[in-house]
């Protein structure tokens, strides 16, 4: 299921992980010939990427959130 990149974190690992608007997190690797994702590299093209979809397999899954859900709020 395709889900948009809301933020970024690095990992205890300091490995990047994106943060999906599902409440999902989901690791953004450049691990060349493996997972070909230069723009992680940079900040500049990681901040490009936000609202970007990737598949999130959780969702897919049926899992619980990583996150709390973020609240909006609308003017009536």
């Amino acid at each position: 299921m395709l889900q948009a990149i809301i933020d970024y974190h690095l990992d205890d690992e300091n490995h990047w992980v994106a943060r999906l608007e599902c409440g999902h997190f989901q690791h953004v690797r450049h691990q060349p010939p493996f997972i070909n994702r230069p723009w992680v590299v940079n900040k500049a093209t990681r901040h490009a990427m936000l609202g970007q979809q990737l598949n999130c397999i959780k969702c897919e899954h049926g899992a619980a959130r990583d996150f709390p859900a973020i609240e909006s709020t609308s003017s009536s």
